[in-house]
């Protein structure tokens, strides 16, 4: 009951967390350098995990982006 309790609550955290640990193996084969990036990945993909579990709205906001983008560059005005 406790682990579903846990999974229903850091859903987003721990998918992210485990995507990034999937990948960190690969890195930490190649140096120093690669495993600070490591840690950079840990981190994006625990604060991506965290926004979704706290059901924010969106970093980038995408549709405010795509119309802003269409108005700027219209190929044929």
């Amino acid at each position: 009951m406790l682990w579903r309790q846990i999974w229903e609550s850091y859903k987003g955290r721990l998918l992210g967390l485990a995507t990034a640990l999937l990948l960190i193996p690969i890195y930490l084969m190649f140096g120093f350098w690669n495993m600070l990036f490591c840690a950079l990945l840990l981190f994006v993909g625990y604060s991506i995990g965290k926004h979704k579990d706290l059901s924010q709205e969106p970093l980038v906001p995408w549709n405010t982006l795509r119309e802003w983008l269409n108005a700027r560059w219209r190929p044929f005005k």
